[in-house]
C-alpha cells in the first residue's frame, strides 16, 4: 500500500471521527432538510429567547451586582462589598417585615388550601346550575386586586362597614379592623383567601375529576362509606394536586404587596408591612437600590429554601412522587 493511500485513509478516518463528535452532530443538525427545520425552530424561539435575556436574565444579573454596591440613581454605583447584607442582618425592621410575611403566608396558605379543597368537592357535583356556582367562586380571581382591596376596605370600615354592622346585629362590638395591630393582618388574610381560593378551587376540581370513578364503585361494593372513600381514595390521589397548589400558593403569598399597600399602607405600627413592601420602600422611596436588591435576594433565597424543603418532603406524602 502506498504512502498516499495510507494518508488518504487516515484523513477519512479523522474526518469520520470529527463528524461523529459533538461538532459533527451540530453540523448535521444544520445541514439538509433537518438543518432547515432546525434553523426554523431557532428562529421561532428567538423572540422568546431575546425577551428572556433582556427582561429576565439581564435584570437578575444586574440586580445581583447592585447588591454589592451603594446606588441612589443620581450617582454611579459604588462598590461596598457585603455591607448591604451586614446591614440587612442587623436591621430590626427587616426581621419585623420577614415575620409579618411569614405570618401571612403560613396562616393564609393552609386555610386557603383547606377551604379550596372542600369547595372543590362541593363543586364536583352533577346538579343544575353548577357551572354558574363555579363561575361565581372563580370571579374574585380575575378581579383586579386594587379594586377588590378598596371594596374590602369599605367592608372593614369600623363605623359604617358591613362586617361591623352584621356583628352589631348579634350584639358584638366589631373591632377597628384595619387600624388594629391585632386585627389588621387577619383582615387581609381573609381578603386574600377570598380572592385566591377561586384559582386553587379550579385546580382542585380538575384533580378531583381525574380520580377514576371505578375506585369509588369498588369501594362502595366493599362496603366503604363516604368518609372512608374520601380518606382512602380521594385524599391520597389528590396529594399531587394539593402539593402543586401549596407550592405555588406559598410562592405567591411571600410576594404579597398589592392588598397591603392599598388597605393599610403597611400599618398600623408596621404590623402589616411585608418584605416586598420593604423592598419597594427602600428601592423607590428611599432610593437605596443596593439595599433594596439585597432584600430582594434575601426573599429569593427564602422562597428557594422553602420550595426545596417541600420538594424533599414530597416523597413522604405525595402519591406517586419520585425524585430523580
Amino acid at each position: 500500500m502506498s504512502q498516499g493511500s495510507v494518508e488518504t485513509q487516515l484523513d477519512r478516518a479523522t474526518q469520520r471521527k470529527r463528524q461523529s463528535g459533538f461538532g459533527g452532530e451540530i453540523r448535521r443538525a444544520f445541514s439538509g432538510l433537518q438543518g432547515e427545520e432546525t434553523r426554523a425552530g431557532y428562529l421561532f424561539i428567538l423572540p422568546n429567547l431575546l425577551g428572556f435575556m433582556v427582561f429576565s436574565l439581564f435584570p437578575i444579573v444586574f440586580a445581583l451586582y447592585i447588591t454589592f454596591t451603594e446606588w441612589n440613581l443620581s450617582k454611579p454605583p459604588a462598590f461596598v462589598g457585603f455591607a448591604n447584607f451586614i446591614t440587612l442582618w442587623n436591621d430590626p425592621l427587616f426581621w419585623k417585615t420577614f415575620f409579618n410575611t411569614a405570618y401571612y403566608t403560613f396562616v393564609a396558605v393552609p386555610t386557603g388550601v383547606f377551604i379550596a379543597f372542600w369547595l372543590a368537592i362541593l363543586m364536583n357535583r352533577k346538579m343544575p346550575g353548577i357551572i354558574f356556582f363555579r363561575t361565581i367562586y372563580f370571579l374574585p380571581q380575575i378581579t383586579l386586586t386594587v379594586a377588590a382591596a378598596i371594596v374590602w376596605s369599605w367592608l372593614y370600615q369600623p363605623e359604617f362597614g358591613l362586617f361591623n354592622y352584621l356583628l352589631g346585629l348579634v350584639g358584638i362590638d366589631g373591632p377597628n379592623w384595619l387600624s388594629s395591630t391585632r386585627w389588621a393582618m387577619p383582615a387581609i388574610i381573609i381578603m386574600g383567601n377570598w380572592q385566591g381560593m377561586g384559582f386553587a378551587m379550579l385546580i382542585m376540581l380538575a384533580g378531583l375529576q381525574g380520580v377514576p370513578n371505578e375506585l369509588y364503585e369498588a369501594a362502595e361494593i366493599d362496603g366503604a362509606n363516604s368518609w372512608q372513600s374520601l380518606r382512602y381514595i380521594t385524599v391520597p390521589l389528590m396529594t399531587p394536586t394539593i402539593f402543586f397548589v401549596v407550592v405555588t400558593s406559598l410562592i405567591g403569598a411571600f410576594q404579597g404587596f398589592d392588598q397591603f399597600q392599598i388597605m393599610t399602607q403597611g400599618g398600623p405600627a408596621k404590623s402589616t408591612t411585608t418584605l416586598v413592601m420593604y423592598i419597594y420602600q427602600n428601592g423607590f422611596s428611599f432610593f437605596k437600590m443596593g439595599y433594596g436588591s439585597a432584600l430582594a435576594f434575601a426573599l429569593f433565597v427564602t422562597i428557594l429554601i422553602i420550595t426545596f424543603v417541600q420538594w424533599q418532603l414530597a416523597n413522604r406524602w405525595v402519591y406517586g412522587f419520585q425524585q430523580d
